[in-house]
């Protein structure tokens, strides 16, 4: 039997304005089933997004919606995670969105390890806007912005992650739709921030000025830098550098934001000290 995407679609929103071939809408349809393997009520999720294409995908999902200004979106799902802490909160960014103007917001959100699901799809190029470099865009490719090659480094965003605290963190691509909705599940399921790239393609804006003007090109260039974690690990250390690693990079325990919140208030209405 044929899954049914329409319940937690607004299907007066359809077609998408993605372009054809985005890799966004795979997202967006594993982002779907990994709900509803969860057995979440609709009533329950708010999806929060930002400006960019990634930007659209609250504009589709049938829940809870929030479409914030540019880079701000993990600000606003502090907020509305903090004012419900029993709802399901997923923040949806771009790599411009969420690791350049909105940099600093991810940062916190990872170090607070408040319970979010940030999606940050990596799509390395500034899409919407057409082709400026973004903090994810590789070195010597063409952008508008860097028209005789990008010079600046790259940005690994799941070590941003890392070293800032985020207690789940994991990378997926398009490629594999199975196992993008394998590790939505895994951080849906983890108390804590939840720290998940998404490598989509987008041969519009980045592919057709670095020779690789078709959707099956972009994702083939993908496929040639990301490694699943176990054989990346096994690469010898001066070939790590060539690739990304795939799968479920971090995970533990820590105290989560909202339940330490609590803790403060609940000292402040005693009068008492906040123990941890």
């Amino acid at each position: 039997m044929a899954f049914n995407y329409d319940k937690y679609l607004r299907v007066d929103k359809m077609p998408t304005l993605w372009c054809w071939g985005c890799g966004d809408g795979v997202i967006l349809k594993a982002c779907i089933r990994a709900i509803d393997k969860m057995g979440w009520d609709m009533k329950d999720v708010c999806v929060v997004s930002g400006i960019g294409c990634s930007g659209r995908f609250s504009s589709y999902m049938n829940c809870n919606t929030v479409h914030t200004t540019h880079g701000r979106a993990i600000a606003y799902a502090t907020g509305i995670k903090l004012a419900n802490p029993e709802k399901h909160v997923i923040v949806v960014t771009g790599d411009g969105d969420g690791l350049a103007i909105g940099g600093n917001h991810t940062i916190h959100g990872c170090r607070r390890n408040i319970d979010l699901n940030h999606i940050l799809i990596n799509n390395f190029i500034y899409g919407l806007t057409n082709s400026q470099t973004s903090p994810t865009t590789p070195v010597g490719m063409w952008t508008v912005t860097a028209q005789y090659g990008n010079v600046d480094p790259t940005f690994n965003a799941a070590k941003l992650a890392f070293g800032a605290g985020a207690t789940f963190i994991s990378r997926e691509t398009v490629l594999d739709p199975a196992k993008m909705e394998k590790v939505l599940i895994a951080g849906f399921k983890h108390k804590g921030y939840s720290f998940m790239e998404m490598f989509s393609n987008c041969h519009i804006n980045l592919g057709r000025k670095n020779k690789m003007g078709e959707a099956v090109q972009n994702l083939n260039w993908i496929d040639d830098i990301t490694l699943p974690l176990k054989k990346y690990e096994a690469l010898p250390d001066e070939e790590k550098h060539a690739f990304f690693p795939t799968g479920i990079l971090k995970q533990y325990e820590n105290p989560e934001y909202c339940e330490s919140y609590d803790k403060v208030i609940e000292a402040a209405q005693n009068k008492t000290t906040v123990k941890f």
